[in-house]
């Protein structure tokens, strides 16, 4: 399993860390039940650090073609009308993934296209599932217009464990599903803002995939 550039010095410092917590223990602390739930702790506290900064090579082998494909793993908590007003402008069907702990947290971009619009701000730190989140929390918006004209919003949104967000978009540059567009690190969700006219092929508390769970379809122009 590939590890993701973003986890890397983490897992580096963690594993020094946990070692320099543990050696001691094993060297000075007898009897070894002690030691032994130390390490048993360390070696579970590591998987799931390890396990969470996992990145799976993907590659879309569907349709691509005025396709959107979710940009993350993990649960769909929300489909509903509102309005956007950052880079679209206009009342869009917003699509909400939200990402627990356990899931891949590699971000990928949903549609081919362009990307036009990236901006970071700063924000609160409330649960990632809240309404309310995807306007109040640190949150970094890329916009990007696809290959056949549409023009859609991605929103990464922190939660309250997730304190950096990571994004790579930059303006013109190429965004393709198989890409990735950034990473949250620990936590979160992403909202997908998708013209009204657009098919949405998802429901509610459904398990999605990054580049590869289709999640919504623009009819032809």
């Amino acid at each position: 399993m590939k590890i993701h550039r973003e986890g890397t010095n983490i897992l580096i410092l963690l594993f020094l860390v946990l070692g320099a917590v543990n050696v001691p223990i094993w060297l000075f602390m007898p009897p070894y039940t002690l030691p032994i739930i130390f390490t048993s702790i360390s070696v579970v506290a590591y998987i799931f650090v390890f396990n969470f900064f996992r990145s799976p090579k993907r590659k879309y082998q569907g349709e691509r073609k005025n396709m959107v494909v979710s940009s993350v793993d993990g649960k769909v908590v929300a489909i509903e009308r509102v309005r956007e007003n950052e880079y679209i402008k206009e009342d869009s069907i917003m699509l909400s993934v939200f990402m627990s702990p356990f899931n891949v947290h590699a971000n990928w971009y949903p549609v081919d296209g362009t990307v036009e619009y990236v901006r970071h701000h700063r924000g609160r730190f409330l649960a990632a599932y809240l309404p309310k989140a995807s306007e109040e929390n640190e949150r970094s918006t890329v916009g990007i217009v696809t290959d056949t004209g549409r023009k859609i919003t991605v929103r990464q949104v922190a939660g309250a464990m997730a304190r950096r967000i990571v994004t790579y978009a930059r303006r013109g540059m190429r965004s393709s599903i198989d890409g990735h567009l950034g990473f949250i690190k620990f936590g979160s969700r992403v909202d997908l803002y998708l013209p009204t006219d657009t098919e949405i092929l998802v429901k509610m508390q459904q398990k999605v995939k990054g580049g590869v769970t289709p999640v919504a379809h623009f009819p032809e122009n």
